[in-house]
């Protein structure tokens, strides 16, 4: 079976899980027992313990948990119009098989002439992409995030980075984070979750934010913000910023430093991620022992964490990935605009 200890971003061939980030792709494989064929021009991945959905062209693998499923349609635009109506109808379990349920819905989707109607399919998302961009465009704009230009403290830091001149250290978690347990579990079938309760509620679930929703419950039993959810057997990791309850098998990752904060959170976070990305899904070894003593590397000055090179890091990358946005953006918008002149 393909594991994620066989993959290499230096092979050819992606890899796709149950991840729900990067499109499904862990890693790149060149082993031949592993990997489909291209023989037709689109696939779809779904992972069963995500619902996650994705679009496969040509040869590729899957790891373990995860339906490879051959469309009927092959536009990118018809298939995620597709998986947007199917995941609605396949109730998150948490960490378990979904697709015992997903493979027996029914879904009601546009047709014309008893088929399904694909040009509308097609005009609807174009549409609603445009309007997106636009409000994109206006969010980029009053929020002044389409400035992307570095500082000369960025470029220099960035600089040091490429060329190796800041030090690194590896540090045990252990020396950065307390690992508490949740103070009650809070069962999801057993509680009432909205979108507009006072307390965040926060499960296994490796998107927005970990949080399900949120719940009015007792505060006595609200863990602290300004810490990190641990997802024990998804090693999923998210920065709580306020109070929050949580669900089953959630570790509470409460900072030693006083330094740590939101603004360098994310580089902790993502360190953490990268040391446990060669666990498997639904891994027995997220215990506390074991989150206690991996390893991450953190930039250092004089021997201490460097907070102000770490945050000086996470600045510059955001404007580098808002750059891209940006020139996507802006890409978008005058296709739009011809599109609306030409119409």
């Amino acid at each position: 079976m393909l594991s994620k200890e066989n993959l290499n971003n230096k092979f050819l061939y992606p890899a796709y899980s149950s991840d729900s980030s990067n499109n499904g792709i862990v890693g790149y494989t060149d082993d031949p027992e592993f990997i489909c064929d291209d023989k037709t021009p689109v696939y779809v991945t779904f992972g069963d313990h995500t619902r996650t959905m994705n679009i496969a062209r040509k040869s590729f693998s899957v790891l373990d948990n995860v339906k490879v499923l051959l469309p009927t349609y092959y536009s990118d635009k018809v298939l995620l119009f597709i998986f947007a109506v199917w995941r609605k109808h396949i109730p998150n379990l948490g960490y378990a098989r979904h697709w015992k349920i997903a493979n027996k819905c029914v879904l009601e989707l546009p047709t014309k002439n008893n088929s399904l109607d694909t040009d509308f399919i097609e005009n609807f998302i174009a549409e609603l992409e445009a309007r997106h961009i636009a409000e994109l465009e206006a969010y980029l704009s009053v929020t002044g995030l389409n400035d992307y230009n570095l500082s000369t403290i960025e470029h220099q830091t960035l600089t040091n980075y490429v060329s190796g001149k800041i030090e690194f250290k590896e540090h045990n978690i252990f020396e950065l984070f307390k690992i508490e347990s949740y103070k009650k579990r809070f069962d999801s079938n057993k509680v009432t979750v909205k979108d507009n309760g006072k307390f965040p509620y926060v499960v296994r679930m490796s998107t927005n934010n970990g949080q399900k929703g949120f719940i009015d419950e007792n505060k006595e039993y609200l863990n602290e913000g300004n810490t990190i959810s641990f997802g024990q057997d998804t090693a999923t990791m998210f920065y709580q910023e306020k109070p929050y309850f949580t669900g089953d098998k959630i570790k509470i990752l409460k900072p030693i430093h006083n330094k740590f904060g939101k603004e360098n959170a994310l580089f902790f976070i993502t360190a953490m991620s990268k040391s446990f990305s060669n666990f498997s899904w639904g891994s027995s070894s997220f215990n506390v022992k074991i989150i206690e003593n991996q390893k991450i590397i953190l930039p250092i000055k004089q021997g201490e964490i460097d907070f102000e090179t770490i945050e000086v890091l996470i600045s510059a990358i955001k404007k580098l990935v808002i750059k891209d946005v940006v020139n996507y953006s802006n890409t978008k918008v005058e296709e739009t605009k011809k599109f609306i002149k030409n119409d």
